[in-house]
């Protein structure tokens, strides 16, 4: 493989509802500050059915060049139409380095890709950045369960690939006056080519935790010491309009379904304010929570590790600490109600 004839970053731009998913333009703005470190365009890849109009977003969030591939086969996700797609494009133009979010579809489609290209792929990585001169992406994540940041090479295959988390990067903010190159690409591609059938699409209808939306949460972990303890944190939570977090530890316990799990193998979130409360700080943890905007810290342990990640720390007993703020919170209530919602 001559490394030399592959040059640029791009970014697959997954779809779908007529929209750019929101990871997609984060990796957009990641892969702007590594395609501007090495001189190089930022492309996106997009592909599915009367979706050209979506490439002026992609201009938009920092892209130069949009690949599209816009035809009725595209029109669901699958695995085989999608990969083919990739590989081709892969193939004609020779990009150094291809981003995917780590959603179902992008990590399904990556690992395709990696293995049909007998490339190398960093999964769920954490922080992207490039060597200047030799172009080799410097792409990190947690290892060894968490206790380590392992920064991952692949320095005989082009192109480069990782997975990045929703949540991680920031994407760009959006210049309606910027403008790109569209170049339309075709594959010679049948319906009956394809060994996969779209039948139905059926809708979540359970309702489910948007911990990656929330504003507010109020976090749990071993430190609560059982589940009649956790509940500590759901009052907490009500108390000030909040949604409940937890660390792994808590999950693993049965204190709480999985849905509501920060960190590593969990959800990234960013929120407003973030309460870490009977939380030690492991670094799986503190990978999707760290770019909360406030993060308090509660702890009993003055060297737990979340006191080094927090804005605010306060050493002590959650369950003496967090009933005194439940208090005060409903003394300031009382007062709101009792002067017509003035204090």
């Amino acid at each position: 493989m001559n490394l030399a004839e592959y040059r640029g970053v791009w970014v697959f731009l997954e779809q779908q509802d007529g929209r750019i998913a929101p990871v997609s333009l984060e990796l957009l703005g990641a892969g702007r500050k590594l395609a501007d470190k090495r001189g190089v365009p930022l492309s996106g890849v997009l592909i599915g059915d009367q979706v050209r109009e979506l490439a002026a977003d992609a201009f938009q969030y920092g892209a130069d060049v949009v690949y599209l591939y816009d035809d009725p086969i595209f029109r669901n996700y699958r695995t085989e139409s999608y990969m083919r797609a990739v590989i081709a494009c892969v193939q004609k133009h020779k990009p150094e380095i291809l981003l995917y979010g780590a959603t179902s579809t992008g990590k399904d489609l990556a690992s395709a890709v990696a293995t049909d290209l007998e490339t190398g792929l960093t999964a769920d990585t954490t922080l992207l950045d490039v060597d200047q001169e030799t172009g080799l992406l410097e792409a990190s994540r947690p290892a060894f369960g968490g206790n380590i940041m392992a920064t991952i090479l692949c320095k005989k295959h082009r192109p480069q690939m990782a997975t990045v988390r929703p949540k991680v990067m920031k994407a760009l903010p959006p210049d309606p006056n910027r403008a790109g190159q569209i170049v339309e690409e075709r594959i010679p591609l049948r319906e009956e080519d394809i060994r996969t059938k779209v039948l139905k699409i059926v809708r979540e209808t359970s309702r489910r935790v948007r911990l990656d939306e929330a504003d507010i949460i109020v976090a749990g972990g071993k430190g609560m010491g059982s589940k009649e303890g956790f509940q500590l944190i759901h009052r907490f939570a009500e108390a000030i309009g909040a949604t409940v977090g937890a660390s792994r530890d808590a999950v693993e316990a049965g204190w709480i379904d999985h849905q509501h799990q920060v960190g590593q193998t969990g959800v990234t979130v960013t929120p407003k304010l973030y309460f870490a409360i009977g939380i030690s700080g492991a670094i799986q943890h503190l990978v999707g929570m760290q770019n909360s905007g406030l993060i308090i810290a509660i702890n009993k342990d003055p060297d737990a590790p979340i006191f080094q990640a927090c804005h605010y720390g306060l050493v002590g007993d959650a369950f003496e600490i967090v009933p005194l703020l439940i208090e005060a919170l409903q003394a300031e209530s009382d007062k709101e109600v009792q002067y017509g919602g003035k204090v």
